[in-house]
Parts: C-alpha cells; sequence; structure tokens
C-alpha cells in the first residue's frame, strides 16, 4: 500500500557566485576526502575481521579534523562530512545484503561532485535558499513551484560533468495521490526498430538520440584525443565540450521517458513488461550503443516510481518467457523465430506482427502472474529454473 505522503525530489539550476563555487568545491573535494579516509578505515578493519560501524567513522572524523595534515575539513560545513558517512553506512548495508558489490572509491576525476545538507545546515525562507558558511543566497532558477508549504528535509547541491551545478530539494508532496481506478491494462515489448510495442497494436518510435548527435560527439572527441593527457587547460576545454554533447543526448533521452512513462501510467491500471538482463544485452558489441541509447532500465524504473505513487500496478515477466514464438490466438509455439523475421503466419492461420504478438503474449502471461500472485521480479521456483510465469502450458510445432 502507497504511503499517505511521497517524498519526491524537486531539482532546478543554479548560478554560483565565484565565492559559492569555490566554498561548494572544497566541500565537494572534503565529502570525498572523508569518505575514502572511512572506506579505507572499514576495509582494513574488515581485513581484520572486524566491523566499523557509522558511529565509529563519526568518532574518527572527529579526531581526523584534529590533525594538522587534515584540519582543512574544519573549513567546510560539517553536516555533509558526516552525511557522505551515512551513505558509506548504506553501502555497506547494500553489500552485506547482497544487494550490491563492496563499495569503491571516490575519484576526484570520475565520481560524482555532490555535497547533502540537512535541516540545521540550510535556511529555506521566502524562496530563498542559503546554506551554511554562506553569506547569500543561491541564485536558484525556479523552473517549476514547489509544492505550496513546502519545507525541504535534506538539500543536495552537485555539479555535473558538463559544469551545470544543479540544488536537488527533498519535499513531501501532497499533491501525488492514487489515480481513479481503471480495467486498462496493456502489455509492453521493448526494442530497438520500435523502443516500445504495446499489445493494442500502437508502436512508439526510437528516438535515438545518440544516434542523432554522434557526428557532433565524435568531433569533439577527436578533439580531446588530440590533447596531451594530464590536467592541462586546452584538455580540460575539450573534456569539457565532450561531456556537454553527453548532457544535451541525456537530458532529451530522459526528458521523452518522463513523458512517456507518465502517459502510460496515467492511462492504464496494470502495465506488464519484460524482465530484460540489459546488463548482460550490453556485452554483444554489435548492440551495446543501441541498447545503451534506448535505456530500457531507465524506462523501467520511471514505470515502477510512477505506479507507486499513483495507484498502479506494473508486471514483469520471466526475460526467457518464448514471447516472439508463442502465437497470441491459439498458443502454439514456434520452434525457431530468427531475427530478421518481423511478421509470419501460424498454423491457425493467424498472422502475426513479431512484436505486436509478443506484447499480447506478455499481458496475457504478466496477468496470469498476477492472479497467482507473482510479483514485479519473478521467483525462480521450479527445479529448471523457470518462474511462475511460465508454467502455461506451450503447444509445441508437430
Amino acid at each position: 500500500m502507497r504511503a499517505s505522503h511521497v517524498k519526491r525530489a524537486f531539482r532546478y539550476r543554479f548560478y554560483p557566485s565565484n565565492a559559492q563555487a569555490a566554498e561548494l568545491s572544497r566541500t565537494f573535494g572534503c565529502v570525498r576526502k572523508v569518505y575514502n579516509l572511512a572506506l579505507a578505515a572499514r576495509t582494513q578493519a574488515w581485513a581484520r575481521q572486524v566491523r566499523v560501524n557509522y558511529n565509529q567513522t563519526s568518532a574518527m572524523l572527529t579526531g581526523w579534523k584534529k590533525t594538522g595534515e587534515l584540519a582543512y575539513l574544519n573549513d567546510v560545513s560539517s553536516v555533509p562530512l558526516q552525511q557522505a558517512l551515512r551513505h558509506l553506512q548504506v553501502a555497506f548495508t547494500n553489500f552485506f545484503a547482497k544487494r550490491a558489490k563492496y563499495p569503491r572509491f571516490k575519484s576526484r576525476k570520475k565520481s560524482r561532485r555532490s555535497a547533502e545538507y540537512t535541516t540545521s545546515a540550510f535556511r529555506f525562507r521566502d524562496g530563498e535558499l542559503t546554506l551554511a558558511k554562506m553569506a547569500e543566497p543561491l541564485d536558484i532558477v525556479w523552473s517549476r513551484p514547489l509544492p505550496e508549504g513546502a519545507a525541504p528535509s535534506t538539500v543536495t547541491v552537485s555539479q555535473d560533468a558538463a559544469g551545470r551545478w544543479y540544488v536537488s530539494l527533498l519535499c513531501e508532496d501532497p499533491s501525488v495521490q492514487p489515480l481513479p481506478a481503471t480495467d486498462a491494462a496493456i502489455g509492453i515489448d521493448a526494442g530497438l526498430d520500435h523502443l516500445l510495442t504495446l499489445s493494442t497494436g500502437e508502436k512508439i518510435s526510437n528516438p535515438r538520440h545518440e544516434r542523432r548527435d554522434r557526428a557532433r560527439l565524435a568531433k569533439a572527441q577527436r578533439r580531446l584525443a588530440r590533447k596531451a593527457k594530464g590536467d592541462g587547460a586546452n584538455r580540460a576545454k575539450a573534456r569539457l565540450k565532450v561531456a556537454k554533447v553527453y548532457a544535451r543526448i541525456a537530458d532529451r533521452r530522459r526528458d521523452h521517458l518522463h513523458k512517456l512513462t507518465t502517459r502510460l501510467v496515467r492511462e492504464n491500471q496494470t502495465i506488464v513488461i519484460e524482465d530484460l538482463a540489459v546488463r548482460n544485452m550490453v556485452k554483444n558489441a554489435s548492440l551495446a550503443r543501441a541498447i545503451s541509447d534506448a535505456a530500457w532500465s531507465q524506462l523501467r524504473g520511471m514505470l515502477e516510481y510512477k505506479a507507486q505513487w499513483y495507484g498502479r500496478e506494473v508486471i514483469a515477466v520471466d526475460r526467457w518467457f518464448p514471447s516472439s514464438r508463442l502465437c497470441s490466438a491459439c498458443g502454439r509455439l514456434r520452434r525457431k523465430m530468427p531475427l530478421h523475421v518481423r511478421t509470419w503466419t501460424c498454423d491457425c492461420g493467424t498472422t502475426h506482427d513479431r512484436d505486436v504478438n509478443a506484447a499480447k503474449n506478455i499481458l496475457a502471461v504478466g496477468l496470469t502472474a498476477s492472479v497467482c500472485g507473482a510479483g514485479v521480479r519473478p521467483q525462480r521456483t521450479t527445479p529448471g529454473g523457470q518462474s511462475a510465469t511460465k508454467q502455461k502450458p506451450l503447444q509445441r510445432e508437430p
């Protein structure tokens, strides 16, 4: 059951002054330093078969600040440093629960530059946000209003690879309420020629955002490759141009996926998708770029959290379910279905569009699994490794 109040992060672009940018850059560096020091301490303790928790690393932070080598940690707000230790604790919790790999050290060049502030380290008043250690509020572009009477619980400041500054305010949003129930249900088959094919027969084209900017990206990457490696200004400028092209691609992709998933969630009570192993699929060298550009994992994540917000249901069927080879009219299973076959005729006389037929089968098996109690992530309970979604009897071709 969905919680009565949904917490949402509202992200805005802002333009810091030179002093603010310098303060935030120092904070990012200190956050990274504290995180790496704590991770090193916990890793060394783990080698000695001793567990170190958040409270112990917090005590270590107090000691580090008193040393001459790390005295600069006192120059920034202590709250982002403590939050970095909490994030490390969450990373270890996920590792011990086998939900994630062992935490990795943060890199100065590759890791995300961010700092999180709690209510004791910022002031939000009259539409102005002032962070600790700063005399003036941030120059934020309020591109959309916050919920009426919103009181941010945390504020996260970040800078992306393209040099853009963002502030994210986590607030309770009372406007997010379950949508009126409907009987509409839809099956979705993901693809590359068409991003999505729906069981209704509708095909949603694949925008191929990366392909549209490929020439511009290649030109920027060639210029970067000609620059001498190191910390030179020319290489930094070339790297920034590459990052801006990537940011443009990612922004357009995210915007398209948000609009698409919002529409699907609003129009349908039940949405059935495939449980695709995208991480394994991108190992195919010839399709990796196209699969990454399609962003199926990002699309699924958006569908799941929006469905939770608005009282909808998302069902994922087993990735090995033969949706393309199964006739949605009579249930007959073909032995083979090469990728180049886009339409085929079953022995029962029904002519199928490959993707539409797959979407219809995905919907049917997903609704069956829902009745049987299968969840979003199908459970493999049978000796052969099949999930509950594959127990429907299949009639094979003779």
